[in-house]
């Protein structure tokens, strides 16, 4: 994950927060939806009953936060602090994994100085970043140079590809983004930057990652599947769950599959959308996007808490 730690806005990430939201059990006594695959019933069995051995993965933007026009606008659902506070201590660690800024990622999400997050970590940058909650300060490895390169010659590529009104771009710091969300036809513009963005990405070194509505230009080496592998490595989890919603999570869903052959349980939960549906073709769980999220992670924290899983 990197051991050099770079310079953050310590002061946003540290400071003293207003009370925080109660993080009772009541709002979370929804029954918890079962999985439709056997080894996901498994997976979900193991996890209630050890949870003290388990991480619990979880992308952002689409999974905890609803994906809106501006990502800058985008917020943790308002029930996602308290259900993770409620859950976080039952469990060996909860990790975000995302391709946003580590720091960007804890500020968007409220995650810095709640009680009961002391188990929290955020994988930035598909894990080339992380924050710890112990430490609340960021580490990452230097910057590849093929991003600034790519940063510098993006505008004239988009203006030779004819991206459209609409289309723009979005500094990532260690990944460039391009966005065609608020283009008149979102889909069609995707698809028209697919090859010149590929072809630009490969030259300096990067890879594209395809997202919803967004194509990520990006280091090589680093995705969510390698991130989640590792770091359940290094807790020594017996058991995982993943949740997303994109297809930049499908590699935390192979790395799940991976596990499971090796004898850890895992349970696949996808964060529903009627624009991606690779991943819920593949999950043990669909549940109705950030707010079907957050209400599993509460269940699941209600039933650690019940005599009878414990």
């Amino acid at each position: 994950m990197g051991t050099h730690s770079e310079p953050t806005d310590s002061h946003d990430l540290n400071a003293p927060k207003a009370p925080n939201p109660p993080t009772t059990l009541a709002g979370f006594s929804d029954a918890l939806p079962a999985p439709v695959t056997a080894a996901g019933r498994d997976a979900l069995d193991v996890i209630l009953a050890r949870p003290g051995r388990v991480v619990v993965g979880l992308d952002f933007d689409g999974t905890l936060a609803a994906i809106v026009p501006d990502p800058e606008q985008a917020r943790a659902h308002p029930e996602a602090v308290p259900a993770l506070a409620a859950l976080a201590p039952k469990v060996a660690s909860v990790a975000v994994i995302t391709g946003r800024p580590a720091g960007v990622a804890v500020h968007h999400g409220g995650f810095a100085g709640v009680a009961g997050l002391e188990h929290l970590v955020v994988l930035g940058h598909y894990g080339a970043e992380r924050w710890d909650a112990v430490t609340g300060t960021v580490t990452a490895p230097p910057a590849h140079p093929g991003v600034a390169a790519v940063r510098a010659e993006l505008p004239g590529v988009l203006e030779r590809a004819g991206a459209r009104q609409g289309t723009w771009i979005e500094e990532k710091g260690r990944a460039v983004a391009v966005h065609t969300r608020r283009a008149a036809d979102p889909h069609a513009a995707f698809e028209a930057l697919r090859e010149p963005l590929a072809e630009l990405a490969t030259r300096h070194g990067l890879v594209v990652e395809p997202g919803r509505l967004v194509l990520e230009l990006r280091p090589p080496g680093v995705d969510k599947g390698v991130a989640l592998r590792e770091y359940v490595r290094e807790v020594g989890a017996e058991a995982v769950l993943y949740a997303g919603d994109d297809l930049g999570d499908l590699p935390a869903f192979t790395a799940v599959e991976d596990l499971r052959a090796e004898g850890v349980p895992g349970l696949l939960v996808c964060s529903g959308s009627n624009e991606v549906t690779a991943l819920a073709k593949r999950a043990d769980l669909v549940v109705d996007g950030p707010a079907g999220v957050v209400r599993l992670l509460g269940a699941m924290a209600a039933a650690m808490n019940s005599p009878t899983t414990g």
